[in-house]
């Protein structure tokens, strides 16, 4: 999280940056989600999908994603006034999750986003946040020709804990992707200022 005071053409203005993770399984919707809401042209670090990478990387239902981010994408968003998420997507394959530890820090919370077709390869990134305690929601990218579920099912089916948000999104739509972060920064700001009073209890 970084607070940053300027001074603005003679008059004080407090602007806030949060940092938010974007997290998910492989071929999920991570770079587009951060490309459609980013107001900057989003910085990206995807490389070609090679044969090598193949044989350890499971493609079922992605067939045709030919590049994958192999370390993280960038991007910036002002949500209101004062107010603007930078945004850390993060590499999906299981190998690139030594990057996540840096990537976590300081961040208010995360959107991991899920694909109904292949709901499992979100575990990993629930179980991070989770163990971690970082507040997160699930933003179930809604790919076409898959099955359609309700959020109570997708909760149910993670065994999420009680009160963890779970939202249906295109990540293809730039508002649909902003409501999602506006849906994870009044969580994450509820979560955090609970922990504060319990701290303070």
């Amino acid at each position: 999280m970084v607070s940053d005071d300027s001074d603005v053409q003679g008059g004080d203005t407090t602007a806030l940056a949060l940092k938010i993770l974007v997290a998910g399984g492989f071929g999920v919707g991570k770079t587009t989600l951060v490309g459609a809401v980013s107001e900057i042209r989003p910085l990206r670090t995807e490389e070609l999908l090679s044969e090598a990478g193949q044989l350890v990387d499971d493609t079922d239902g992605v067939d045709q994603k030919v590049t994958t981010t192999v370390a993280m994408d960038f991007g910036r968003i002002t949500i209101r006034s004062g107010l603007s998420l930078y945004l850390f997507g993060t590499p999906g394959q299981d190998r690139f999750w030594f990057l996540w530890d840096e990537l976590s820090q300081g961040a208010l919370g995360a959107v991991v986003l899920a694909d109904t077709r292949r709901l499992e390869d979100c575990f990993p990134a629930v179980d991070y946040f989770e163990h971690r305690h970082i507040p997160f929601v699930v933003a179930v990218n809604c790919f076409s020709g898959a099955r359609s579920y309700g959020a109570q099912d997708v909760a149910r089916a993670l065994d999420l804990d009680q009160g963890t948000p779970v939202v249906l999104c295109d990540a293809r739509d730039r508002d649909s992707g902003k409501e999602v972060l506006i849906r994870l920064v009044e969580y994450a700001g509820r979560m955090h200022t609970a922990r504060l009073l319990d701290s303070v209890g």
